[in-house]
């Protein structure tokens, strides 16, 4: 479907959306004359007010002539000056492609890429373009695949996908707006409802009577159904167009072709959802590791650090990167692009171009500076509690958020038998004299029994809270073989005797000192024992720190997530 007519029916579909909102005023119009003529005075009178209010959503829907300004994604604007190579490169790719290139071009923190353009008059006339280049993005892609991602963009405003959108995003808007009226509407009614019952439920309490159970079944039905309505028509709308979406970017990807080369541009469609699954374990496995305990790793590596991940994975990255299979991205109707592995099945369909042996260059070879790119987009998108909070480098980040981690999920145990347990600082810092003698107040009363209680309430399975008698017993000791574990490990790594070892490629590891490894344990199995025997862990408590730790066996791997 050509622009002019895709421009068509979406200026058709936003008219239907006011039509519908004309036909729903005649009904409830149409309503109102019937209670006026045959319906009592009091039941016409709670048809106009019924009519009134559900009226109201309707025509602010329609008369919101204007969206609300698009504030854009969080990030750096960059000019031709502070990076020529990548402006030249942008430029270059737009001609090639047969478009203009963008009026700006903005890195942001997200593992994606994208283009907008502030159309004006419904999309008739253009309007500024920008693209938006995510740098984990960026530090993930070789030169090659990057450029074969900036033209698939590019190749949306050569074919008016970004002004036409305009169009498409005003109608949904109106109806998201009309449907969330509508609802908050009947959030409102029904929580009033349920108030007024629970007051009158109270009053019948307070005279000894029996309280009646809250039912607020039918209250705000007329504004549901207004809902139901409006949303029915807004999946027909988004299915009406997602088609064309689908359609959009599987051109883009054939533009892509033609200008980056057939292979640049199928490896660059494999590689995105697997440096998607990679950037959010990164998240949430390295960069947020301290963030509880007010801890950051160094400036810029907030989110440019996902290049030491993706560096030492690249293995098990390479792995990942063959083309999915349609089962494994089940496609909707509301999709508005297309599953991966169809579009890399369009892209490889064309004849070889012969640029399958071009060299890989990193991407950030475009840039003339990306530590400073990657700082100043980590200063424009942080929170500004976060840009307050400690910085450290990777190592000692490591340890002390995995030592505040322990100190904390041991504070449960340690509060039975010293109140208040020492927790970790607003720093993340502990005070390790104080935890040491907490945990010798712990082993005081493993020693004599007087913890029975608590071992009742240590986190268990399904399994071992329906387990009794012997069975419950034997979950109890390894819930607490579990505990003393993370409490020695907490404090052997608060006063430097034991720490996290940071790695890229696997889980942390703690290094212990010369030793305990071996014995750790023994002396485990001792204290859970029956009778219980506490004095090979209090010497592995308070020895003294030797010259030459070593480590320990690391915990099971976690590997990285599969797309």
């Amino acid at each position: 479907m050509g622009a002019t007519l895709r421009a068509l029916r979406a200026l058709v579909l936003l008219a239907c959306f006011h039509l519908l909102g004309l036909l729903l005023l005649v009904l409830l119009g149409a309503l109102d004359w019937v209670a006026w003529r045959w319906a009592p005075a009091g039941w016409a009178l709670r048809t106009y007010v019924l009519s009134v209010v559900l009226a109201v959503p309707v025509v602010r829907g329609m008369l919101m002539l204007r969206t609300p300004r698009d504030e854009g994604v969080a990030g750096v604007r960059v000019t031709d000056a502070e990076e020529p190579r990548l402006w030249a490169a942008v430029r270059d790719l737009a001609g090639l492609v047969g478009t203009r290139a963008p009026h700006e071009i903005r890195l942001t923190a997200d593992m994606n890429a994208a283009v907008t353009e502030d159309a004006r008059l419904l999309g008739l006339r253009g309007g500024t373009r920008r693209l938006y280049l995510g740098l984990p993005l960026v530090a993930g892609l070789s030169e090659a695949r990057l450029r074969a991602v900036v033209a698939h963009e590019l190749g949306h405003y050569a074919h008016s996908d970004t002004r036409l959108s305009g169009i498409t995003e005003r109608s949904r808007l109106h109806v998201a707006r009309t449907v969330d009226r509508f609802e908050e509407r009947s959030d409102l009614k029904l929580a009033k409802e349920r108030a007024r019952q629970e007051r009158k439920s109270a009053r019948r309490i307070a005279r000894g009577r029996p309280a009646r159970e809250v039912s607020t079944t039918g209250v705000g039905v007329s504004y549901r159904a207004m809902a139901r309505i409006y949303t029915a028509y807004g999946r027909f709308s988004r299915r009406a167009t997602r088609s064309d979406s689908r359609r959009q970017e599987i051109a883009a990807d054939l533009a892509a072709a033609r200008i980056a080369g057939r292979d640049a541009t199928a490896s660059a469609l494999c590689a995105l959802p697997v440096l998607d699954t990679a950037y959010e374990f990164y998240l949430n496995s390295y960069a947020t590791l301290g963030v509880e305990f007010g801890m950051l790793p160094p400036h810029g590596d907030v989110f440019g650090g996902v290049r030491h991940l993706l560096g030492a994975r690249a293995g098990e990255l390479a792995g990942t990167l063959a083309t999915p299979s349609p089962e494994s991205e089940p496609a909707t109707p509301y999709d508005s692009h297309p599953p991966t592995a169809e579009r890399v099945a369009a892209v490889e369909a064309l004849p070889d171009d012969g640029r399958a042996a071009e060299e890989e260059r990193p991407a950030f070879d475009l840039f003339a500076s990306p530590e400073e790119a990657l700082r100043a987009v980590e200063d424009a998108t942080l929170a500004p509690e976060a840009l307050l909070m400690r910085r450290l480098d990777w190592p000692d980040l490591v340890h002390e958020a995995m030592t505040a981690r322990y100190v904390r999920d041991t504070e449960q145990l340690r509060a039975a038998v010293a109140t208040p347990a020492t927790p970790a600082g607003p720093d993340g810092t502990v005070d390790a004299d104080r935890l040491r003698r907490e945990a010798e107040a712990v082993l005081d009363a493993v020693a004599t029994d007087t913890v029975r209680d608590l071992l009742e309430r240590l986190p268990m399975s399904e399994e071992a809270a329906a387990a009794t008698g012997r069975a419950r017993r034997e979950f109890a000791r390894s819930a607490l073989r579990r505990e003393l574990a993370r409490l020695l490990t907490a404090v052997l790594a608060s006063d430097g005797r034991a720490r996290w070892q940071l790695s890229w490629s696997a889980p942390a590891s703690l290094l212990l000192p010369d030793g305990y490894a071996g014995e750790l344990p023994a002396a485990l199995d001792a204290a859970v024992a029956d009778p219980p025997d506490t004095e090979r862990l209090r010497k592995l408590l308070t020895a003294g720190r030797p010259p030459h730790p070593v480590p320990t066996e690391p915990p099971a791997a976690c590997p990285l997530p599969s797309p």
